[in-house]
């Protein structure tokens, strides 16, 4: 299965940019995490936030299921993503993840996805996002493979 992370983003730090590599290369067989970064729009907020849906859309691969990372979303515990991608993968079908930018995710982006997924309640630096995502892929990817790196 192919894991398309879709991020509003400008520059990110190098470690940022190291710690999803990591990650994402310790993935292996079976699950593949590939990163595109969308273009901030600059002007007012909404318009902005309207314009970073309509890139985030456009880059949603065709068939694929979306997901929205969104504060207001569900929260997963590892076994619970575990779960998710296990019943995902057998469906074959790609897995697209939105991450919004600065403004958030425009409801276009929310009425289209299947589901909301919340990382925490708290606020986090957007960058860190595509780190935690890919690291939680990983452990629950893990879990699934019965690999020892999952311990919770």
């Amino acid at each position: 299965m192919r894991v398309h992370l879709l991020s509003v983003a400008a520059r990110v730090p190098s470690w940022v940019a190291e710690g999803y590599r990591d990650y994402a290369r310790r993935l292996g067989r079976g699950l593949e995490l590939r990163l595109r970064e969308i273009r901030p729009a600059g002007g007012e907020p909404a318009r902005a936030r309207a314009e970073e849906g309509r890139r985030l859309l456009a880059a949603v691969p065709r068939g694929a299921r979306l997901v929205a990372l969104d504060e207001r979303g569900e929260l997963w515990d590892t076994r619970g993503l575990a779960r998710r991608l296990a019943a995902w993968a057998a469906e074959g079908r790609d897995l697209a993840l939105a991450v919004g930018g600065a403004e958030g995710l425009d409801g276009a982006v929310l009425g289209q996805a299947e589901l909301r997924w919340s990382l925490s309640p708290l606020t986090l630096p957007h960058a860190l996002v595509r780190v935690i995502v890919a690291e939680q892929l990983y452990r629950a990817w893990s879990l699934l493979g019965g690999h020892p790196y999952h311990r919770g």
